[in-house]
């Protein structure tokens, strides 16, 4: 009895802070006790979502340093021939030329500082504005259209990166525009509702599949060239191929993150508060230790490096090279505007349809309407995030799917959204400990969220063909071709076609049926017509007697 007294009255303190900050015009302007939630639940909340999408701070960099950012030949280091130096080619971009490995340095830097500014005011926004519990950062998919297929890798592509920025900041204004007439809300809702609820259970699996790879994962499934995906789990990989080298399920890093795995389930298992942040925790942690087979650190030049960096544990930089890099002259040929029509349809499409899909996991949605609480200003908040991230240099922001996690821990306010801003917010200044966080510890938590979104999937009319089979289409291209997008598109094509012949007949029926009205009327007119000339007739018999 005397061992579970501190606990009581920890939990006592906590129950009298949650009653104090529900009673204050903060807490009532956040709704905390309207949605049964509280204040210490929700900052939990918030901190399971940043734990969960923390990754896209160096990921995210990682992929536009890809494209060379700013980084031109101009800044490859003078050719040393003899005793002369001679001006480097364009092969310098993809060499190891000090010079621009050094701008490349300065521009990792700079977009780890520009994805978490952009995360932390849109998470901002969308708390205090919104009252919604969502997490906004820079989203994958688009970083990686935007880096290997606009401006190509080191800047190999047909697009230069300020014309491409300049992209990403028009389809941002023009998305921000479709928000503020209402007009994507209309789109958004010409969705059918099955095809929403299997857009969030194809989100699971896509998250689910994102955490079974090596690159955001732990590593289990992986490249084959025979079936195309397989059980990997290796200790060595064929660079070319992916294959593995010496036997599947070697991976060290793989069977901690096993371990994390089955240290978060058992805490959603047995409802334990913060169940999702256990995990993460516990396997990075272990990760960080120097001299194991699963450290984050390897005695690498790499390793050394970010050990190095590591240590410093506070760090604060401000951005250089990419903020303001946008060129708008650029957008008047045909495939930069190409581009901006494949990021607004990609954000109208997978963008709105993530957002309907967390209201909907959230119980936000009110049931056949398809809309949620603060819906409107939740869609001015994430095309208005991705103004400001163009302008620092980045990609379009999006809600994460990732805000399932919190939402699990009990997220139901904009104070879970407040709290992800202020971690983002930490990040810029503990950026050596924070992007230390290895895949194989987020890995985990991405599966497991993965499997709590397949709870909707009871609620899709399964018995109904029509509505199944589109259902079906959109769940399972989404992890397969590894867009959201992709689904969505497929499952409503699917939709459409299997409709074609009730809707014709449908208009076909109204058609008729204002046909033959239209015939009664002037029937009747007829009619009516003829009756008059009757009774005038009889009236003008009737005097010529008189």
């Amino acid at each position: 009895m005397k061992r579970s007294s501190p606990w009581r009255k920890l939990a006592e303190a906590e129950d009298a802070v949650n009653r104090a900050v529900a009673a204050t015009r903060v807490g009532r302007y956040f709704k905390l006790e309207a949605r049964k939630s509280s204040f210490t639940k929700e900052l939990r909340a918030g901190a399971a979502t940043f734990l969960t999408m923390a990754y896209i701070i160096s990921v995210n960099a990682a992929i536009l340093t890809d494209s060379g950012g700013p980084c031109t030949v101009s800044d490859c280091t003078p050719v040393v021939v003899g005793n002369s130096t001679a001006v480097p080619g364009p092969e310098c971009t993809v060499g190891s030329n000090p010079g621009y490995e050094q701008c490349l340095g300065r521009t990792k830097s700079d977009l780890i500082v520009a994805t978490a500014v952009a995360a932390m005011a849109g998470s901002f926004a969308m708390g205090a504005l919104a009252n919604l519990p969502l997490g906004l950062a820079p989203g994958m998919g688009a970083n990686a259209y935007f880096a290997y297929n606009m401006v190509g890798f080191h800047g190999s592509g047909s697009i230069p990166y300020g014309t491409a920025l300049a992209g990403v900041m028009v389809e941002g204004i023009v998305f921000f525009i479709l928000s503020a007439v209402g007009l994507r809300s209309r789109l958004a809702r010409m969705i059918p509702r099955n095809i929403r609820l299997a857009t969030a259970v194809g989100i699971g699996l896509f998250l689910a599949f994102t955490g079974l790879q090596a690159h955001q994962g732990v590593g289990l499934v992986g490249a084959s060239p025979s079936t195309l995906v397989t059980l990997t789990a290796c200790s060595e990989t064929d660079p070319a191929t992916g294959a593995c080298l010496g036997g599947s399920m070697r991976s060290p890093t793989f069977w901690l993150g096993a371990v994390g795995f089955l240290v978060t389930a058992t805490c959603l298992a047995r409802d334990v508060k913060g169940g999702m942040i256990y995990g993460i925790v516990f396997v990075t942690v272990v990760s960080w230790i120097r001299g194991t087979a699963v450290t984050v650190f390897p005695d690498t030049a790499a390793g050394n490096a970010g050990f190095d960096y590591f240590k410093k544990v506070v760090d604060f930089h401000t951005i250089t090279t990419t903020a303001g890099r946008l060129s708008f002259g650029g957008l008047r040929h045909g495939n930069a505007l190409l581009a901006v029509f494949t990021l607004l349809y990609v954000d109208v499409l997978a963008t709105t349809g993530t957002m309907y899909s967390m209201a909907e996991y959230g119980g936000f949605t009110d049931g056949a309407g398809g809309g949620f609480d603060g819906e409107y200003r939740a869609f001015l908040v994430d095309a208005g995030s991705t103004v400001l991230s163009a302008a620092l240099g980045s990609t379009t922001v999006t809600t994460y799917v990732e805000s399932t996690a919190g939402i699990r821990e009990g997220g139901r306010t904009g104070v879970t959204a407040i709290t992800v801003a202020a971690c983002f917010l930490a990040s810029l200044f503990f950026g050596p400990v924070l992007t230390s966080v290895p895949p194989w510890a987020v890995g985990p938590s991405l599966v497991l969220v993965g499997a709590m979104m397949m709870r909707v999937a009871k609620d899709i009319e399964w018995a109904d063909m029509k509505e199944a089979i589109p259902a079906f289409v959109t769940m399972a291209l989404m992890p397969l071709t590894f867009s959201i997008a992709n689904g969505i598109i497929a499952g409503l094509g699917v939709y459409i076609a299997l409709h074609c012949y009730d809707w014709a007949r449908i208009a076909y029926l109204k058609a008729s049926k204002v046909l033959d009205e239209r015939r009664n009327q002037v029937a009747a007119s007829s009619a009516g017509e003829a009756s008059g000339i009757t009774a005038t007739t009889a009236m003008a018999a009737a005097a010529d007697e008189v």
